[in-house]
């Protein structure tokens, strides 16, 4: 017996050794996954998974380095990857910022996936990520509950720096990023709409982003911190751009400066899970039915767009005629209990008086907005039935057009972003008649963020759609209710 424990021992340790092989060597390699892992693009049977290969650990001298190797995602319906299904492998390089991205298909509908990356040097030494999860989109016959989170105007540098007068945040868990966070996850939202203004190419101002790893250093500093990558493991994603994710503040397709429209346009597609990378004229418009009782619009803002200096009028457009039609005969179509378009910019407001870049501002894309409002009513999209929630504007309000429609805003994420709005009746508003009728706006500057949440109707009672403004602790500011079968 004395003689078979050391033996015993030696092949136990030899066994372990040999497990711990590949991981030792990816380790040593330098390869790291400093942004972790996400899933976006959820539909009832696919899901667009990314991660990063980095050759550190966190932001390390302004901006988190990249790495080159292999790899591919796992994916499977239990956590213990029983059942696993593997991608092909990816090559992460330098062209695609080490960037790994892939769709997957043939999921099931309304089911709860669990995926992680495995990563290395080459396919032969390899380890896995940390696992994350999601679960795809109910069928459209389903009776589901669903509720998301929407948030905007991501402004790292207001919130480390401080903004004019305004200190950054001074927290001693400041690395980890946004407070508002937190409370997101705890609240176990089905998804995270990142509506617009995911960074900020323009702040600081002396030092704006233009070139190509300029913009890219923008997305490795943000989404390095701690709660972001948190938040992403268990958290599936649906992005938007809108003017400061996409070149400057206002920006269109015209002017000779840097970043271009072309690399504004294709730095967001590579940094984010939005289209199928094997498509590359994959269009980010698109449209998800989530159950019987909603369906979600969520709308491109910037490719498309007329000059904004350009005389409003009928030609005059946000959209773009294709997109405009598109959205038109998608909602037509639709039977589902409750429609929400996702705009990264409002179409109600009220705004400032003196902004011409958005669909509220009388020397913008009015008619536009008016005119799809009154499409709306027009082709029997009813109030109470169709709902609106934007970004871009950086205060959190609920208003009420005259026709009927109502817009929710989520406001900025971070407080050190935010600032009061402009009420129905203010001279120096998109308003000064006071034609909107307004229900909640902030009283004072706060961050945070927009929950919706929809339960299916059940017996006697009414399907029934929530939306609920909450400030960056989480708090729950205003709520709005409306039901309907």
């Amino acid at each position: 017996m004395k003689r078979i424990l050391p033996q015993l021992l030696l092949a136990c340790v030899v066994l372990v050794g040999l497990q711990l092989v590949p991981s030792a060597r990816a380790q040593a390699a330098g390869l790291h996954l400093a942004q972790g892992i996400l899933a976006g693009e959820v539909t009832q049977t696919t899901v667009i998974l990314q991660t990063r290969l980095t050759a550190v650990t966190e932001l390390t001298a302004g901006d988190v380095a990249g790495a080159a190797g292999t790899g591919r995602f796992e994916i499977a319906t239990s956590h213990s990857f029983r059942d696993a299904r593997q991608t092909a492998w990816l090559n992460a390089t330098a062209q695609g910022d080490f960037i790994l991205k892939v769709q997957v298909g043939d999921l099931r509908p309304g089911t709860l996936y669990y995926y992680r990356a495995v990563y290395g040097p080459d396919p032969t030494r390899t380890q896995p990520s940390k696992v994350g999860q999601f679960k795809t989109l109910p069928s459209a016959q389903t009776a589901a509950p669903v509720s998301f989170i929407l948030t905007s105007c991501l402004n790292y540098a207001f919130f480390h720096e401080g903004h004019r007068d305004q200190p950054g945040y001074q927290g001693a868990d400041r690395m980890l990023g946004y407070p508002a966070l937190d409370p997101m996850l705890k609240l176990q939202p089905d998804f995270c709409i990142i509506n617009g203004d995911a960074v900020y190419y323009d702040h600081p101002v002396a030092t704006r982003a233009k070139t190509q790893p300029e913009l890219r250093r923008k997305w490795h500093e943000q989404y390095v911190q701690g709660r972001w990558v948190k938040l992403f493991e268990r958290v599936p994603t649906y992005w938007l751009k809108d003017d400061h994710d996409y070149r400057i503040n206002d920006s269109d397709t015209t002017g000779d400066y840097e970043p271009s429209h072309e690399l504004g346009i294709a730095t967001f597609r590579e940094q984010v899970p939005i289209v199928n990378p094997a498509d590359p004229k994959a269009v980010t418009y698109r449209t998800h039915r989530m159950g019987r009782d909603l369906q979600i619009w969520y709308v491109e803002g910037r490719d498309y767009r007329s000059p904004n200096a350009m005389a409003d009028g009928p030609d005059k457009t946000i959209w773009g005629a294709e997109q405009k039609a598109w959205l038109k005969r998608t909602l037509k179509e639709s039977d589902a209990t409750f429609k929400i378009l996702v705009s990264p910019t409002p179409l109600i407001g009220p705004d400032d008086g003196s902004k011409k870049d958005n669909h509220v501002n009388v020397r913008g894309f009015r008619h536009e907005g008016e005119e799809f409002l009154a499409w709306l009513k027009a082709n029997g999209v009813a109030p109470g039935q169709f709902f609106i929630i934007c970004g871009d504007r950086h205060w959190k309000y609920h208003s009420k057009h005259a026709t009927g429609f109502e817009e929710f805003s989520c406001g900025a994420l971070n407080q050190e972003n935010s600032r009061l709005g402009r009420a129905p009746g203010d001279p120096n508003s998109t308003d000064p008649q006071a034609l909107v009728q307004q229900f909640y706006t902030d009283k004072t500057p706060s961050g945070g963020f927009l929950r919706v949440a929809v339960q299916p109707a059940s017996g006697q009672t009414a399907a029934r759609i929530e939306f609920t403004q909450h400030d960056d602790q989480g708090a729950s500011l205003y709520q709005h209710k409306s039901s309907r079968r």
